[in-house]
């Protein structure tokens, strides 16, 4: 489980986290909504431990991420897997080689057993036919799907995900929501989705969150925010419609 109890942090003059408090169940997407600069981004950097917050707690499974270590936080990290925006490939690595990054940092596997798990994600995500590939030379949506592998290459508990649908046409965000869904169904993987999106949130999630004023202003399950009457879920969910 990853909580957060009354979470403060400011960056430069602005308060950011204001009372920030957040649990994510084992086994389930929780979806994070917000204006920009609402938080958003700066809450999943406190559960991975690039941030630390001014005030309060963030622990992973009863472990508290802030007072970590460095080795501490490099084995948190190896149970985490992290999707950054628009993927965040290296153009002059191959996609194979994209993938296989986080087993080069955290696992001393042979380079067979490397490519056989490489191979295994890449087919997961439905771009094993593109591994020799370079960035420049796929689709947004390949991209996303290339990131999503590498974030999955080393079998983590959790996965983080920044805005996963960002750029995409409609046909293409569905394709990838479909995706993080069945990470949660088929692998067990906990998830918490930042995002704009209500298709994204709706399709992926199974709670949605909405920050205000640096903590959350209105959570429930999907179909309870989809429904609800609160100006929160109005702005972002577009109230009781479908």
């Amino acid at each position: 489980m990853i909580e957060l109890r009354d979470v403060y942090k400011r960056l430069g003059s602005r308060q950011i986290l204001a009372g920030m408090t957040l649990s994510v169940a084992k086994g389930m997407n929780f979806v994070l909504m917000g204006p920009s600069g609402s938080g958003k981004s700066v809450t999943l950097k406190h559960i991975i431990g690039i941030l630390r917050p001014d005030q309060g707690s963030v622990t992973v499974d009863g472990q508290e991420v802030s007072t970590m270590d460095r080795g501490q936080l490099m084995t948190l990290r190896k149970r985490m897997g992290y999707l950054f925006q628009n993927g965040a490939l290296i153009n002059w690595l191959s996609v194979a080689d994209n993938v296989a990054l986080p087993l080069q940092e955290h696992a001393r596997l042979p380079k067979s057993e490397r490519d056989d798990r490489v191979q295994q994600v890449l087919k997961l995500v439905k771009l094993d036919h593109a591994s020799a590939q370079f960035p420049p030379s796929i689709s947004g949506g390949m991209k996303l799907r290339a990131g999503l592998a590498r974030a999955l290459v080393t079998n983590p508990e959790y996965v983080l995900y920044d805005e996963p649908n960002a750029g995409l046409d409609p046909i293409i965000s569905r394709q990838i929501h479909e995706l993080i869904a069945e990470v949660r169904d088929n692998l067990g993987v906990t998830g918490l989705i930042v995002t704009h999106s209500r298709a994204c949130a709706v399709q992926c999630g199974d709670r949605i969150g909405i920050l205000d004023q640096g903590k959350l202003g209105l959570q429930g399950t999907v179909d309870e925010m989809v429904h609800s009457d609160h100006p929160l879920a109005r702005d972002f969910l577009g109230g009781g419609a479908d």
